[in-house]
C-alpha cells in the first residue's frame, strides 16, 4: 500500500452479518486481484453473532471507522516549510521560490508559531509606498548576515553579529556631493552602509566619516591603504562580487524578518470541520491558515486552494446504497463502487461509479458470484466467511429473498469451505440471542436501518432469535427503548421485526401514532403495538413494501 491512500470497504450502520462478512469478502476480492489498497471497515459494533462468525473462521473484526467527516486533520499539509525569526528575508524569498508557496510560518526552537511572512509582506518591505523613500534604504541584520548573502570577502570586521538598523547608500556621487544624501534623510554615519565600486576617493571619505560597513562592489581589488584606514577608523570593509545595483538588492534582502513578522493569524484544531472552516474562510484576506495542538504547537497548515481539492477518503458501501444507512459523513466524501441486494435509495453521485445491484439473498451472493466469474477460488475460511453472510440473510435459505443464484453459490462455498450449511446455520442461529445478550438500546440498533418515503421517516430493527421467550421477557424494556429512540430520532414510526428462525414467523413491535396503528391488519398480540406477522422473514421483501403502501395509503 506504499503511497496509494486506503480505499474502505463499509457496510450500514448497525451492521449484520452480511454487511461485516461483505465488507472482508469485497476488500479480500479486490486484493486478489491486486488492489492492495482495499481495506474492509465498519461503522458499527459487533454482537455475539458476528463475533460467532468471525472466530469459527479465524477472521479479525474490520477497522471501526465512524464518521468520515472530512477533517482538517484529513487535508492539512504536515511537511511544513518554516523559519525561525532570525532568519532574513533571503531565506524567506528562496523558501518561497523554491518550494512555490505564498506564506512561512515563523516559528520558535520548540515549534511554537510565532507568526507568518508571506509574500506580500516581503513584497511591501521591498517596495514601500510612495514617499517612503527612507524606508527603501533599510535594513535590520548583523554584518555577518549581508556577507554570508553576498557571499563576500572580509577585508575588516567590527562586531559582525550584532543586529542593527543600518540604511544603505550607493556612493555613486561626486565627491563635492557626498553626505547631501544623509543629511537631508536624517541618517547618521554610523548607520551607513556605503557601497562603492573603485573610486578611491568616495571610499577615504566614507571611512573617515565613519560608515558602518563600506562594501567595494564588483569584486575589485582594494588598496592596502584603505584597509589599513578602515582598520584605524574601526569600520568593517568586505568585497562584494556583484555590481553595485545587485550588491544593494542583496544586502536588502539580508535584513531580518522579525519587523515583517504578521501576527494576525487565524488557528484551527485539526478536528474541526472541512465543511465548516470552508464559510469561516471564504472572505478572509489571509494567505494561510494554521492548526494547533492544546499547547500551540503547530501541527500543520492549510491555505483555501486546499480547501478545494477532492477529499482523498474513499468508500465502497456494501449491503445498503442510502446516505440514512450509510456512515456519518460518507456524502462529503467519494463513493468510489456500490454492491447491494436492496431497492434503490436517495444517494447520488458526482461522477459515475461501479454500482452492482442485484436481486439476491445476500450481498455477500453478490461478491461470491464475482470470485467465482473472475476464477478465483476464495481459501476456506474466506468461503465460510461468506456463506454465513448469506445463511444469516437468508435464514438458510429459508428467506422469500432467497434465489436460485444463492443456492448455487451457497454450495460452491460450501464445497470450498468445507463446511455443510446446515451444521454452519446451527452454529451461527444458536451463537447467543441478541435480546437477551444485549442492552434493550442495543438490541434496537443491532441490525437497524432508517428508510425514507417522501418527507418522513422511519426505522425497522430485526433481530432473529430461537423463539419468542426472550423477546416477550423483555418487551416492556424493549417498548421503552424504541420509544426513546424514535422521538430522540425525529422518527415518524420506529418498529422491531423479531423473526423466529425455528417457525419462520415474526412479532413486530411497532411505536406509532394511532393512526397508523389503526392501518395495521396483521393481529394484535396481547397489546396494540406488538403483531404476529406470519411467514413473514424477510425485512427488504415483504416488511418495506407493506409499510410503504400503508403509507401511500394514508396520502404520504
Amino acid at each position: 500500500m506504499e503511497n496509494m491512500d486506503p480505499i474502505y470497504v463499509i457496510g450500514h450502520k448497525n451492521p449484520d452479518a452480511d454487511a461485516i462478512c461483505s465488507a472482508i469478502a469485497y476488500a479480500r476480492y479486490k486484493q486478489a486481484l491486486g488492489l492492495e489498497q482495499y481495506i474492509p471497515a465498519r461503522c458499527g459494533n459487533s454482537n455475539p453473532r458476528i463475533d460467532s462468525i468471525l472466530k469459527r473462521f479465524n477472521t479479525e473484526l474490520p477497522l471501526f471507522l465512524g464518521d468520515v467527516t472530512p477533517r482538517l486533520k484529513d487535508i492539512m499539509v504536515k511537511d511544513i516549510i518554516k523559519l525561525d525569526s532570525d532568519a532574513t528575508c533571503a531565506d524567506a524569498l528562496n523558501c518561497i521560490d523554491q518550494y512555490d508557496i505564498r506564506a512561512i510560518p515563523i516559528v520558535t526552537p520548540d515549534n511554537i508559531l510565532e507568526g507568518l511572512v508571506s509574500i506580500f509582506d516581503l513584497g511591501e518591505y521591498f517596495i514601500p509606498k510612495p514617499g517612503q523613500l527612507r524606508n527603501l534604504r533599510r535594513v535590520e541584520t548583523s554584518i555577518n548576515s549581508i556577507i554570508t548573502a553576498l557571499k563576500g570577502e572580509v577585508l575588516n570586521g567590527v562586531d559582525l553579529d550584532s543586529v542593527e538598523e543600518m540604511f544603505v547608500r550607493v556612493g555613486a556621487m561626486d565627491i563635492r556631493s557626498f553626505g547631501k544624501v544623509s543629511q537631508n534623510e536624517d541618517i547618521v554615519w554610523g548607520q551607513t552602509i556605503m557601497i562603492v565600486g573603485d573610486r578611491w576617493d568616495i571610499q577615504e571619505k566614507s571611512i573617515q566619516s565613519g560608515v558602518r560597513l563600506l562594501v567595494i562592489s564588483g569584486g575589485l581589488e582594494v588598496d592596502e591603504d584603505i584597509i589599513e584606514n578602515a582598520r584605524e577608523a574601526g569600520v568593517s570593509l568586505i568585497v562584494s562580487p556583484l555590481d553595485s545595483a545587485s550588491t544593494a538588492w542583496v544586502i536588502r534582502t539580508a535584513t531580518r524578518i522579525t519587523p515583517l513578522i504578521d501576527t494576525d493569524f487565524m488557528t484551527f484544531s485539526s478536528e474541526e470541520r472541512v465543511r465548516q472552516i470552508r464559510r469561516r474562510v471564504a472572505n478572509s484576506p489571509h494567505p494561510a491558515f494554521f492548526i494547533l495542538d492544546e499547547d500551540r504547537t503547530l501541527q500543520g497548515l492549510f491555505t483555501k486552494s486546499e480547501l478545494l481539492k477532492p477529499v482523498k477518503t474513499e468508500l465502497v458501501l456494501v449491503d445498503h446504497n442510502e446516505y440514512s444507512q450509510a456512515v456519518s459523513g460518507a456524502a462529503e466524501v467519494n463513493i468510489r463502487e456500490i454492491i447491494d441486494h436492496h431497492r434503490l435509495g436517495s444517494l447520488s453521485t458526482e461522477q459515475p461509479i461501479l454500482f452492482i445491484n442485484q436481486p439476491v439473498g445476500s450481498t455477500c451472493t453478490i461478491v461470491a458470484d464475482l470470485f467465482r466469474k473472475a476464477r478465483l477460488e476464495p481459501d476456506a475460511d474466506l468461503a465460510g466467511i461468506m456463506m454465513s453472510g448469506m445463511i444469516s440473510d437468508t435464514l438458510n435459505l429459508n428467506s422469500p429473498t432467497t434465489t436460485e443464484v444463492d443456492k448455487s453459490i451457497l454450495q460452491w462455498l460450501s464445497d470450498l469451505a468445507q463446511v455443510s450449511p446446515d451444521e454452519l446455520s446451527e452454529m451461527i442461529f444458536s451463537s447467543g440471542s441478541v435480546v437477551l445478550g444485549s442492552a434493550p438500546a442495543e438490541v434496537i440498533t443491532s441490525d437497524q436501518k432508517i428508510y425514507d418515503h417522501g418527507a418522513i421517516k422511519y426505522s425497522v430493527s430485526q433481530v432473529e432469535e430461537l423463539g419468542y421467550s426472550n423477546f416477550l421477557e423483555r418487551l416492556d424494556e424493549l417498548r421503552s427503548a424504541l420509544s426513546e429512540f424514535k422521538q430522540k430520532s425525529g422518527l415518524y414510526f420506529a418498529a422491531l421485526l423479531v423473526t423466529d428462525i425455528n417457525t419462520q414467523n415474526s412479532m413486530l413491535l411497532l411505536n406509532a401514532d394511532d393512526e397508523f396503528l389503526q392501518s395495521m391488519n396483521f393481529s394484535v398480540r396481547d397489546q396494540k403495538d406488538v403483531y404476529d406477522m406470519p411467514n413473514i422473514v424477510s425485512r427488504k421483501k415483504q416488511l418495506i413494501p407493506y409499510f410503504t403502501s400503508l403509507l401511500k395509503g394514508m396520502g404520504f
